[in-house]
């Protein structure tokens, strides 16, 4: 497997390919990886000829009193596992490579509306550090198809939405959540966990699932989230949310919709844990 750090390097590396007649795919993740990173890398490889894994922590995205500086960075694992699993190029470059006039001088993009529901309304101008960077990541890898996982549901489909107004001759996979044997979507943050919080934590799974039953019996929406944040309470979270919302929209369901997403994104400890499940 090949490690760049150089854009112009990047470049020509993946023009050569596509010189080749060869499809691109890219997967781009923070580090950290674990095997939720690893299934994209691996589905990667199925829809493309050659796969690009980039790890960037991207301080766009990271409010003030969040933790980009705690944010684990382990590269030297990060690049093992991504062998292991046959990936063929790492892009990992530094944050003057992304941003070469900082932050604050930086041009961003923005999706309009559904970038500020939910958990763009408790972390404000989170998804324009990620519509921003992702796109930056496109151009500067130019491939034939991008992947993503389903765990950051509205990220997804934020980035869907961006690729397509945007006119990004891109096609946006999303793929299933991994989980833990006990439910638990794997995620880079569950490491923050304490050992008494990771017993709690699969609880965040098992009330998505009772209310998605809950919904299929016929219980009227606000008392299946009442429901939810009262369960959610009593478990040990501080919920930030619990939403049900059309599955293609991210907006309140209308008697149209044709598929529903229950979304969930609580505090345990210091540890933020989002979740979500289509009905």
């Amino acid at each position: 497997m090949i490690t760049l750090h150089d854009v112009i390097v990047l470049r020509a590396r993946v023009a050569d390919w596509k010189s080749q007649g060869k499809r691109v795919a890219l997967v781009p993740t923070m580090g950290n990886l674990h095997s939720g990173h690893i299934s994209l890398v691996e589905r990667a490889k199925e829809l493309a000829d050659v796969v690009v894994s980039t790890i960037f922590v991207n301080p766009m995205q990271f409010g003030e009193g969040e933790d980009f500086d705690s944010y684990p960075r382990t590269l030297e694992d990060d690049q093992l596992k991504l062998e292991a699993a046959g990936n063929d190029l790492l892009f990992a470059p530094p944050v003057e490579a992304v941003y070469p006039n900082g932050k604050a001088q930086q041009t961003t993009v923005s999706v309009p509306g559904v970038s500020s529901i939910l958990c763009g309304a408790s972390r404000p101008r989170h998804f324009d550090g990620v519509t921003t960077v992702v796109t930056k990541l496109f151009n500067m890898v130019q491939p034939d198809v991008a992947l993503f996982g389903e765990k950051d549901y509205q990220q997804l489909y934020i980035i869907r939405r961006m690729t397509e107004e945007l006119s990004m001759p891109i096609d946006i996979i999303g793929c299933p959540t991994q989980r833990e044997s006990d439910g638990l979507a794997m995620s880079s943050r569950n490491g923050y966990l304490t050992t008494e919080e990771r017993h709690i934590a699969p609880r965040i799974y098992q009330i998505l699932t009772s209310s998605a039953e809950s919904i299929q019996s016929g219980m009227p929406f606000a008392d299946v989230q009442q429901q939810a944040l009262n369960a959610l309470g009593e478990a040990g979270f501080s919920p930030d949310y619990f939403e049900i919302r059309d599955a293609d929209t991210l907006l309140e369901p209308v008697e149209s919709s044709d598929a529903l997403v229950l979304l969930v994104a609580a505090r345990l400890g210091s540890t933020r844990l989002i979740d979500n499940l289509r009905i």
